[in-house]
């Protein structure tokens, strides 16, 4: 039997570890916005991998200018989105008037009764229904402004948080063979080839996945914008691009985009006939979107996503799926990159697995 004292020893040292556990877990909450800063760093420098190896091998650039052309090259890219878009989306607020919760109450108050006054024309008594459920009372206008104050303190965080990821993407891109020669060291003999071989080929794909990722965002881009430019829309660059980062959460990311683009289109046109004008605009609108995600989903993203994870673009389905089932929206935006890593620590540790091998047999 064990003795009171082993046993007492046992509750102290489970204790002490839930504490532990309790303290670094604390520790990472406090510090969230440096791991905020250090994994846009690294997706960053995945994506600067290859120009930097474009610039040292094509070019001739010693590794320190390849480094620096390459952190320029993401300055100039980050600055030209904000001067195209700060003016626009500015001059979209106020189209909106976004900043005043009476005009916005005003505007889809307008908005409810032309859709009221088109259903009772078509003999849909839903007028009746909205009178009593008394809708527009319940709906409380005052978190658009909430809303708009917490991303200005997060724009006005934007100046040290991205001078910070620059800082640490510069180190991460110009010091990574130093970076794994201390890795090295941490590493057991044992398992040293087939750990670094895993670094080498995770870095590989997963930079080919994030380069992916913004050529597809590009393209779907693109794309709205040509929709909304053909049925007149105002704002066209700020809708499209606002729709196109959505397109980042895999089937939920469209869809929310599509209910985005026309609420935004019926806003935009209050002053016009519900019925003649802004209904069937609102529906074209919403057509044009759903091509686009007709062509982005069986074209462009598959495509794109097999060639650069080396997955077949069902698999690539299915663990989305699945990760949005398990772990919500999070979990499908993460789940191609861990699927990748996972394959490829499963090809160096477990090459003999039948189920593996057969997972991995195009990495």
């Amino acid at each position: 039997m064990l003795s009171s004292k082993i046993i007492g020893n046992g509750i102290v040292r489970a204790i002490a570890m839930l504490v532990i556990i309790a303290l670094i877990l604390y520790f990472l909450y406090q510090i969230q916005s440096v791991l905020i800063y250090l994994l846009v760093s690294l997706i960053l420098t995945l994506i600067g991998n290859p120009i930097l190896d474009f610039l040292k091998k094509r070019l001739k650039f010693n590794h320190t200018l390849a480094t620096v052309v390459t952190l320029l090259f993401f300055v100039l890219i980050i600055a030209g989105f904000i001067m195209l878009f700060i003016p626009l989306v500015l001059s979209q607020g106020e189209n909106l008037s976004l900043l005043n919760t009476a005009k916005i109450e005003q505007n889809s108050i307008q908005l409810l009764r032309q859709i009221e006054t088109f259903l009772e024309n078509h003999h849909i008594d839903s007028g009746k229904m909205m009178k009593e459920a008394n809708i527009t009372s319940k709906i409380n206008f005052d978190f658009i402004p909430n809303f708009l104050n917490a991303v200005l303190g997060t724009i006005s965080s934007f100046g040290m948080g991205l001078g910070s990821v620059l800082f640490i993407t510069f180190f991460f891109l110009k010091d990574k063979k130093l970076f794994v020669t201390g890795a090295k060291t941490l590493i057991p003999d044992t398992h040293e080839d087939k750990i670094l071989s895993s670094l080498e080929k995770i870095n590989h794909l997963l930079s080919r996945y994030f380069i992916g990722l913004l050529l597809q965002l590009f393209i779907v881009f693109i794309l709205y914008v040509i929709v909304l430019l053909i049925f007149g829309i105002p704002n066209a660059l700020v809708i499209a691009f606002l729709c196109a980062v959505l397109n980042i959460i895999p089937y939920i990311g469209p869809l929310i985009a599509s209910v985005l683009a026309g609420g935004l289109t019926m806003l935009s046109n209050l002053g016009s006939d519900f019925q003649t004008e802004i209904l069937p605009q609102t529906i074209y609108i919403l057509i044009g979107f759903w091509i686009v995600q007709i062509i982005d989903n069986n074209l462009s993203q598959p495509i794109i996503f097999s060639k650069s994870v080396s997955s077949h673009p069902l698999e690539i389905f299915l663990i989305i799926l699945i990760a949005g089932f398990l772990f919500g929206i999070l979990g499908m935006i993460v789940a191609v990159p861990l699927l990748t890593i996972l394959k490829v620590i499963g090809k160096e540790f477990f090459p003999e697995n039948k189920i593996v091998a057969l997972l991995t047999k195009d990495i």
